[in-house]
């Protein structure tokens, strides 16, 4: 998994007016005090991460242009299979959150087939921002979705057709009939088990079609209440660590205060299949994301150890393919 260590972190004054989860810093504090208590929250992530096993690549950022750095998955995701995900963002001063180098990870340590970049749609003012936009389940090969300006239909069923996922798309509001801006804060979908905040879909018969589609495999639901909704407790990801002894173990990463907001049925229910990791990030919260938010998932398959010449001749040939400027964005624009 990736992420970035945004050493300038602030929440962003452009996602405000649509991100209903945003606030702003405590009175009195200053930008440098909140950047450095973000830092640490990230810092202590990323450790509690790596000590149940879950492989962590962290990136630094320190240009103070990127207040929402330190929120990856709206502009990358990796498939099975060996594909990337390149998505088109919202708000302007996000999309030079688009790293040259997190690709070049990418295709240097994992195999990397194509990469196909949807970015070159911003003009035309059309935006699907990746895992925050979509809920994937890996498993029914469904892309859960509710609209927004963030997450385009047209660019939905463009990612479907792609990727080969189903395209589920629905309407999600609050109780002040405020949408939703990105799906992953009201629907976290594992393996074994889902948690969403289906009352938050309005249209009774497209909520049972949800709750039916999540339910066809088998896999428990968790309904989560709008409550728990603001306590970002939609806002968790499944990740596959390893024991000690190098045994595959499944975790359920989220925040201490999502964790809090949980009804004790309800972690007996992750917690049969997930081992639950909770970490205290109240900074990062302010800027309206939590953990998952924070999670740029990695479905790749790991390339075996290389001699640097045959590695630098390996990612030559990707980028010949795939050529990229220094933003992250893909030269033949592929969109």
């Amino acid at each position: 998994m990736i992420l970035v260590r945004a050493t300038s972190f602030v929440p962003n004054p452009a996602t405000a007016a649509d991100n209903a989860f945003q606030a702003d810093a405590p009175a009195g504090q200053s930008a440098e005090a909140t950047a450095a208590k973000a830092v640490a929250e990230m810092d202590a992530l990323a450790e509690a991460l790596r000590a149940v096993g879950v492989r962590v690549h962290v990136f630094d950022d320190d240009d103070h242009t990127r207040p929402d750095s330190v929120f990856p998955n709206n502009w990358v995701s990796t498939h099975a299979g060996g594909t990337v995900a390149v998505y088109p963002m919202y708000a302007s001063n996000r999309r030079h959150e688009r790293r040259a180098d997190v690709l070049e990870m990418l295709k240097s340590e994992y195999r990397v087939q194509e990469i196909i970049d949807y970015s070159g749609l911003e003009p035309d003012g059309v935006f699907l921002e990746g895992t925050g936009a979509m809920v994937l389940d890996h498993v029914s090969r469904v892309a859960y979705t509710a609209r927004s300006h963030r997450a385009d239909v047209a660019v939905l069923e463009r990612f479907c057709t792609d990727f080969n996922y189903e395209p589920m798309a629905f309407d999600a509001v609050d109780s002040d009939g405020v949408p939703v801006y990105h799906t992953n804060v009201i629907a976290c979908i594992g393996t074994d088990v889902a948690m969403i905040a289906l009352d938050m879909i309005p249209d009774e018969h497209r909520r049972e079609q949800v709750r039916e589609r999540l339910a066809v495999t088998g896999r428990t639901i968790i309904e989560l209440s709008e409550d728990q909704i603001r306590e970002f407790a939609g806002n968790a990801v499944e990740l596959c660590g390893r024991t000690p002894a190098g045994k595959r173990r499944y975790v359920m990463a989220m925040s201490a205060r999502a964790r809090r907001s949980l009804l004790p049925e309800q972690v007996a229910a992750i917690e049969e299949t997930c081992e639950i990791v909770a970490v205290d990030i109240p900074t990062i919260e302010l800027a309206g994301g939590s953990v998952r938010c924070m999670i740029a998932g990695i479905h790749l398959d790991r390339r075996p150890p290389l001699a640097e010449a045959e590695l630098t001749e390996a990612v030559e040939a990707i980028n010949e393919d795939n050529p990229v400027t220094p933003d992250g964005r893909y030269v033949d624009g592929n969109a």
